[in-house]
């Protein structure tokens, strides 16, 4: 079983406000439970989460192979 987290923190997991993982709720682009009146995320949704949306860094080719505009 997964652990549920509040929204407060997510936003304290993820450095940020509470209006922000709000937010993602609304726009269901975050998996959650309700549980009752209360909104729970589910740990491994917030790990899916950030991972979705991790960009890696470019690979800057060399400067003499770069071209001159």
């Amino acid at each position: 079983m997964d652990r549920l987290l509040s929204v407060n923190q997510v936003a304290e997991l993820l450095g940020t406000t509470a209006r922000f993982p709000r937010r993602l709720i609304e726009e269901r682009r975050i998996t959650f439970v309700k549980v009752g009146r209360h909104v729970r995320i589910p740990e491994s949704a917030v790990t899916a989460f950030v991972m979705a949306n991790t960009v890696e860094p470019m690979t800057l080719r060399p400067l003499a192979l770069r071209r001159a505009a």
